[in-house]
Formats: structure tokens, C-alpha cells, sequence
């Protein structure tokens, strides 16, 4: 699971603040480094960015090769010393350090107002977003706002107190950015602000603030997106993957193979191994679906799109290829895989045809999705239910419009309270099927871990932890990376580990 290249660092953003945040430029150099330390590879530019996301049943990998940082968390049983974790752990943090470098020095820059506001903003939402993908992970934080000395070790802060700095900072950048960011697309706005905060006060409501009322405030924030009319769902579920910075993106990594910035959770990383393309290149087995998983998918064009249920297998020398059923004996592991990572940015990843497989590449181009709009509808739909007694016209206009997009007729009417969100949280599992810790994230608000424990298919998964199944609650979390414990004494394990 370790990195497959070297990615040579921007020099300037190591540079001592005083001497170097001078010019507007130099400040929009700081913030661009502030999105590729978060985009690299070792951070968020590879699957080790969900290692610890194994344990939802939409992740699951093979049970050999070199998987087992990924296996071990899939079986419940991931521990401090997972080399993968520590892209969790140190991806965000380098981008956090980035943040408040840029905001303990932007106002001593020679340009405008207004310019050094957005570029605050934008260090405000990434600091925010950091802290929210590490919170849900890691649970206690140390709360880090300015420039530390290198020897300083503060101590961890209780999750409440670390929300209370994520709704501040993304107040913040609503209130510094622009409402978009026309024809410059990766820069967070105001708009992805605004969803970002939205999914953070969905989040608060459940486990393990609890904080019921702001299921108010996410849903005031999800209308507001929803209101501008900026953003659309594309028609086709499938193109979504293939294309970047389309009408649904709110905010997503940029990548460019190019310049050394590759995406590599798209192409290679979702094919299996035993799949091989006629330029050569083999699958990297990663990640796919759990069996159960998809076999309670609805049937519908987007679970058409979602799954990739007929292998290629190359034959030499003829080069022709074969097709089997993914439950065939002649497939490794015997499961589905996901159609929607292969393609990667137009076909940079797999390039291939309904009988063969052309080529293959580890490296694309292609977005990662922070946000996507259907996010957003889906919010709305279970926030603005759960503030009230039950669902709204609202409400089930926007769940509706996700599942008419997937090919699927409008949900029933006259549900409950509880059965309308169900049908949110089944829906938002299949609209983004393993993409980056949503469904996970659903697991661990609402406690779902009895429940996917006692849906999982006992044959042909990798076997779950037998600690994990009698005492799921201490798995919602994941341990702190031992190399981080080990620089602070003070603190205290997460409990499990």
C-alpha cells in the first residue's frame, strides 16, 4: 500500500512566512500548496485516504496480496501501528498546517482587501473540511489555529469542542468567499461552504453529540445551496465519473498526471487482478463491493452503472478476451467490482469496449468529489424531515429527484419520520457506493455496525473479528497512528485499541 512514486514538493511552501507572503502572488502560491499537500499521493490522491472506512460494507478488498493494511480494518480488527492510517492521519494535518500558515500572514500581504479575504476564506474551509474528516475518524483532536513550535505536544479536545472550531471556521469562510469562483474550478467558495456546513450540522444531530437541533440548521443551509440554482444533476448517473467539474460538482481535488499530481483511486485501483488489458497493464485489486451489498442494491440504471458484474479475461495469444459472470470459479474472489471507478477522466484510466480491454492506467487525471449535489438533496431531504414530524413535499421532492435520475419511480408516500430518513440513508448508500467515506460516515452517526455486522454474508468475506462482533461500539473510531502516540505520551488511546 505504499506509494508508487515520489511527488517533489512546491519549495516555496516551506518558506519562512516573514520573507515569503509578500505579493498576492506569493499568498496564491501558499493556497494552491494548501490543496496539493491535501491532493497527494500519501494523503488524499490514493485509497489509503479510507483505509479505516473498510469496515462498511460497501469497501471490502481481497483477502491476500499485499491488502492487509485494508483487510484489517474491512474485518474490524485495524490497529495504531496501520501503515495506511497515517495518510488519514497526516494528509489532513499537512493541509491544516498549510491553512494557518496562510492565515497568520495574509494580511501583511501588499494586495487588495477583497483578495486576501478570498484566499483567507479558502484556508478557513480547507482548515474546517480537515478537521471534520479527522473528528469523524479519530474522534478527540488537539485544536491547532496558528503556526506551533515544533516541540509543542497539546493535548487532545473533547469532539464537541472540535466541532464548535469546525462550525467557526466554515462560518468564516462563508463569510469571506465569493459565492463561486467562476472558471476556477477546485477553489472552495462560498457554496461549498455553505454544503460543507450543512453536512457538518447533519453529522452534530446524530452520534456522538446528539445534537438533534441542528437537523434545523442543516437543512436552512442545504435549501440555501439548493436556492442558488447553481448546480444540476447530470443526466446520465455514469458520466458524473468520467467527466470533471461537471454540473453537480460543488467542490472536488483537482488532479493532473502531468505535472505530477496524480489521481490513483480511479483506473487500476478498482479492476481485478486477473483482468488485463491488451497494453500489458493488470488490475490492482484494491477495493470493489461487498456480495450483500450489491444484491440489496434497487434494481435501476445507476446500479447498472455502479457495479461491473462481467469480467474480461484476456487469453494469449490469441488475445482474445472471454467474458464471465463475476460469481464465476474463473474470478479470483468471486464478487462484483465497481464500473464507475474504472474509466477514470474520459477513459485515462481503462479504455475498453463492451469485449475488451484496450488499456489500463494506475494514474488519471480524474476529480475527486468532496461534494456532489445529489449530497446536498439528500441532506435536505432527511434534515429537513427529522426537524419537523415527518417529511415534507420538499422533502420527498428531493430525494425524488435522485432516484428519477438513478431510474427509479418516486418514493411512497405517507411514510413516518423514521421511514423517510431509512429510505434517505439506503439511498445515499447506493448514490455513492464507495466513494470516500460516505457511506461509513452514515454508519457511525447512526450506529449501524450491529445492523451491516448481521447483513454480511458469512462465505466468501473476509472474516470479521470475533471482538468486533460481540462489542461493535469501540469500532466506530479509529485508533491514532502509533508514530503519533508515541510523540505524545500524554495521550490517551482510543478505546478498543
Amino acid at each position: 500500500m505504499s506509494s508508487c512514486q515520489d511527488l517533489e514538493e512546491d519549495p516555496k511552501a516551506d518558506l519562512t512566512p516573514g520573507t515569503y507572503f509578500q505579493s498576492q502572488s506569493d499568498l496564491d502560491g501558499a493556497v494552491a500548496s494548501m490543496y496539493e499537500k491535501l491532493a497527494r499521493d500519501g494523503a488524499w490522491g490514493f485509497t489509503s485516504r479510507m483505509t479505516s472506512y473498510f469496515g462498511s460494507d460497501d469497501l471490502t478488498t481481497d483477502p491476500g496480496l499485499n491488502k492487509a493494511d485494508m483487510r484489517d480494518f474491512d474485518r474490524l480488527s485495524g490497529s495504531d501501528g496501520n501503515a495506511s492510517l497515517r495518510a488519514q492521519w497526516e494528509g489532513p494535518w499537512k493541509a491544516i498546517y498549510q491553512a494557518n500558515n496562510v492565515l497568520d500572514n495574509y494580511e501583511q500581504v501588499n494586495s487588495t482587501e477583497e483578495l486576501k479575504l478570498q484566499s483567507a476564506g479558502q484556508a478557513y474551509f480547507m482548515r474546517g473540511m480537515c478537521y471534520y474528516y479527522l473528528v469523524r475518524t479519530f474522534g478527540e483532536l488537539p485544536i491547532i489555529t496558528t503556526e506551533i513550535d515544533v516541540n509543542d505536544r497539546p493535548p487532545r479536545e473533547s469532539i464537541s469542542k472540535v466541532y464548535d472550531q469546525i462550525v467557526s471556521d466554515l462560518n468564516m469562510a462563508i463569510e469571506t468567499l465569493p459565492p463561486s469562483f467562476e472558471g476556477e474550478p477546485g477553489k472552495a467558495d462560498q457554496i461549498a461552504a455553505k454544503a460543507m456546513l450543512s453536512d457538518v450540522y447533519l453529522t452534530m444531530a446524530g452520534w456522538p453529540l446528539n445534537d438533534e437541533p441542528k437537523y434545523a440548521l442543516s437543512a436552512k443551509l442545504a435549501k440555501e445551496v439548493m436556492d442558488t440554482g447553481e448546480f444540476s444533476l447530470m443526466g446520465d448517473y455514469l458520466s458524473v465519473f468520467t467527466t470533471n467539474n461537471n454540473s453537480e460538482s460543488i467542490f472536488a481535488l483537482q488532479y493532473n498526471v502531468d505535472a505530477g499530481l496524480p489521481q490513483r483511486s480511479f483506473g487500476s485501483s478498482a479492476v481485478p487482478l486477473e483482468e488485463e488489458a491488451l497494453n500489458g497493464m493488470t488490475g490492482w485489486d484494491d477495493y470493489y463491493s461487498e456480495i450483500n451489498f450489491f444484491l440489496n442494491a434497487p434494481d435501476c440504471k445507476r446500479t447498472d452503472d455502479t457495479f461491473y458484474t462481467t469480467f474480461k479475461l484476456l487469453q494469449k495469444p490469441e488475445n482474445t478476451f472471454d467474458l464471465v459472470p463475476w460469481d464465476s470459479p474463473r474470478t479470483r474472489v468471486q464478487h462484483p467490482y465497481y464500473k464507475k471507478f474504472r474509466a477514470g477522466l474520459g477513459g485515462d484510466g481503462v479504455n475498453e469496449t463492451d469485449t475488451e480491454i484496450i488499456s489500463m492506467n494506475p494514474s488519471t487525471n480524474k476529480t475527486l468529489e468532496i461534494i456532489r449535489y445529489p449530497q446536498v438533496l439528500l441532506n435536505y431531504a432527511e434534515a429537513s424531515t427529522m426537524s419537523s414530524g415527518g417529511p415534507s413535499s420538499e422533502s420527498y421532492a428531493a430525494i425524488n429527484q435522485v432516484r428519477s435520475r438513478a431510474g427509479l419511480d418516486d418514493l411512497t408516500t405517507g411514510l413516518s419520520r423514521e421511514q423517510f430518513r431509512d429510505s434517505v440513508v439506503y439511498e445515499r448508500a447506493y448514490e455513492f457506493a464507495g466513494e470516500f467515506g460516505i457511506r461509513w460516515f452514515d454508519i457511525v452517526r447512526l450506529q449501524l455496525l450491529p445492523q451491516i455486522i448481521s447483513e454480511r454474508a458469512v462465505e466468501n468475506e473476509n472474516a470479521l473479528s470475533p471482538i468486533a462482533v460481540s462489542d461493535p461500539a469501540n469500532y466506530y473510531l479509529a485508533p491514532i497512528p502509533d508514530n503519533e502516540m508515541s510523540r505524545n505520551p500524554e495521550w490517551q488511546q482510543n478505546p478498543g485499541y
